[in-house]
């Protein structure tokens, strides 16, 4: 099945590149490319892609001014952003994802034209892939012809696990070691309170963050730790739009700060976050370098694992929309000593595939639509 899509970018040169890029994915068909925000809207109108590229400065119409008008007039197209690395770009691309834009890429920086290409290849390849399988899994549930990339209706409430398919998994540890996991949850007991809340997530998450932290009360008694994939720069532009629509107080995390009560962290982009228990028994926010992990940095397998060992039995973890496994290993751990494990549902998910790695490997206790993950985390605190 093949994935259609519409480049859109002001440079010939760079357009160019894209489609040679995108044209050497499997499964992908460049539909077009655009030069401008209306010639693109005009097309789109015509015959819409399954996806389009859009580039986040361009005179007249930027990349964000057309996918607000996209939102605006229905086009059920997915979007992804290509970013340059100005203050303004990383502004506006953020903008974009919490408009529900698939995810974003660089611009590629290399000298050669050869060196941009593999990097755009590198960075298109995962996502179109997913937006191929979520194409076919569409293409399931509404007929040939009707798949629709961001039409997806949440239920209204949380849903049991068990109405989730388990299957018998083995994890592989960092040393290659597999590890079997449990297919069904275990009955959680909570001896003490929760100490902190820990969410892992990728593609979609901005999104998903912008409706899950605006909703979380300004009273919430427990700092709130987030591993975001992203790279460096963008990770303190998302931590500041938080913040602006937030009862808590939202910042990119520091090494060696305590996390406070009432706080969100973000792990800075390329950097993995961990924490560590303080000679008071505070929660002391670790910053490192250390090499990446499922290929990310940050991890969120790094956060978990590190709260398992420092604080066992004191968090709520919680799995948000995201491509791969990344966190379904910490939460091995967590689980084990003890911990409420919170998981978004496939049909309110950006990609489905961090929370179906987790629920999959019998590791979560609650699946919950987006629109309900803020009050599952405050019963799970409470």
């Amino acid at each position: 099945m093949n994935v259609r899509v519409l480049v859109v970018d002001d440079s010939a040169a760079f357009g160019r590149v894209m489609k040679q890029a995108l044209e050497s994915i499997p499964g992908v068909e460049v539909a077009g490319v655009c030069r401008t925000g209306a010639r693109a809207l005009d097309q789109m109108r015509a015959e819409p892609p399954d996806l389009v590229t859009l580039d986040i400065e361009m005179p007249n119409m930027n990349g964000l001014d057309v996918l607000q008008t996209m939102r605006r007039e229905g086009l059920k197209v997915a979007a992804i952003m290509v970013s340059a690395a100005s203050d303004h770009a990383r502004d506006l691309t953020m903008r974009a994802l919490q408009l529900g834009a698939l995810d974003f890429i660089p611009k590629p920086q290399g000298e050669g034209a050869e060196e941009n290409l593999e990097a755009l290849r590198q960075s298109l390849a995962p996502l179109l892939g997913a937006a191929i399988h979520r194409k076919e899994v569409q293409t399931i549930l509404h007929g040939p012809g009707k798949a629709v990339f961001n039409g997806l209706s949440s239920p209204a409430a949380s849903r049991p696990v068990e109405e989730y398919g388990k299957r018998p998994v083995s994890l592989p540890t960092a040393s290659g070691e597999e590890i079997a996991c449990n297919v069904r949850p275990r009955p959680r007991v909570r001896r003490t309170k929760p100490a902190m809340v820990l969410i892992g997530v990728s593609t979609g998450g901005p999104d998903a963050l912008g409706r899950v932290i605006p909703a979380l009360p300004g009273t919430l008694r427990v700092p709130v730790l987030i591993v975001q994939h992203m790279p460096p720069l963008f990770t303190e532009t998302l931590a500041r739009t938080l913040d602006s629509s937030s009862a808590l107080r939202v910042k990119e995390a520091k090494d060696r700060e305590i996390a406070l009560p009432g706080g969100v962290y973000l792990a800075p982009g390329g950097k993995h976050m961990k924490v560590m228990a303080g000679p008071r028994g505070e929660i002391v926010l670790r910053i490192t370098a250390d090499p990446p992990e499922n290929n990310c940095r940050p991890a969120v397998d790094v956060l978990f694992r590190s709260a398992a060992a420092a604080f066992p039995g004191l968090s709520v973890a919680v799995i948000l929309t995201g491509m791969g496994r990344d966190g379904t290993l910490g939460l091995r751990d967590l689980r084990a000593a003890g911990v409420v494990s919170i998981a978004q549902d496939e049909f309110s998910c950006t990609v489905f595939g961090m929370p179906k790695e987790a629920i999959q490997a019998g590791l979560v206790d609650i699946v919950s639509p987006l629109a309900s993950i803020a009050s599952e985390i405050v019963k799970a605190v409470c």
